[in-house]
């Protein structure tokens, strides 16, 4: 097995050192500083003074101002961020993020996403496992979903969103419709208020173009169309509830 071109039986070192881990649960020692924390993470890994970057990286993660405060002292969304610096120390090509936003609010795990963004624009690969599926959804651009242990798929994203099998879509007519069902027969409709239809399809079976048409031949006008698109928590039902 490789990891980053180097084998990890014959160069388990270096290969271990292309990695960073951000660890689930947070540790850290309370007494130290965010500064010091990075400082002795780098001398583990044999980093030399002179070429540690502990300011740059938490500058990187939003903790600049907090290089000198007790590691005590920080807020939970704070110590996360720590959690991904100390990661950072030896400047490894691949980062492991395990549940990062886990126990976080909302505003703290949208901060925490942007730092995945800028360190992957830095060119950092990021291996994330996380049980957010929006979370999933809004960083990685290929996703393996796992169900009892194993790897039931793994692909780009838009792949393998394009494998929901139902989506919907609505129309605003330009009059109210009597009985959806009856009128647009063969299809999945159903009143959404006085002048409005929504219609249930398979984009494998039926086009959005068919549904138009039938509504346009019963004899009315369409002044709006809207859809709901697919996310990744239906994609997930749909592999793992077989």
């Amino acid at each position: 097995m490789n990891i980053w071109g180097m084998d990890i039986d014959t160069e388990e070192r270096n290969s271990k050192r292309a990695i960073g881990i951000v660890p689930q649960e947070i540790n850290y020692d309370p007494f130290f500083s965010p500064r010091k924390t990075l400082e002795l993470q780098a001398g583990l890994y044999g980093v030399p003074k002179g070429e540690r970057r502990s300011m740059e990286i938490l500058e990187t993660v939003g903790l600049a101002d907090k290089a000198d405060a007790y590691t005590r002292s920080l807020s939970g969304g704070m110590r996360r961020r720590l959690m991904v610096a100390k990661a950072m120390v030896h400047s490894p090509p691949i980062l492991v993020l395990d549940e990062p936003s886990a126990g976080v609010d909302v505003e703290l795990r949208k901060q925490l996403w942007n730092n995945v963004r800028a360190l992957n624009k830095q060119g950092v690969t990021i291996l994330l496992t996380t049980h957010y599926l929006e979370e999933a959804e809004e960083l990685c651009d290929k996703i393996a979903i796992i169900n009892h242990g194993e790897v039931v798929l793994s692909e780009d994203k838009e792949e393998l969103l394009s494998r929901i099998e139902g989506k919907e879509i609505r129309f605003r007519l330009d009059r109210p419709m009597g009985d959806p069902a009856k009128t647009l027969v063969g299809f999945c409709a159903e009143k959404a208020g006085q002048r409005s239809v929504i219609v249930r399809y398979n984009p494998s079976e039926t086009q959005v173009g068919a549904i138009i048409e039938a509504i346009q031949k019963a004899g009315y006008g369409i002044a709006d169309i809207s859809t709901t698109d697919s996310d990744l928590e239906d994609v997930f039902i749909q592999l793992t509830s077989a």
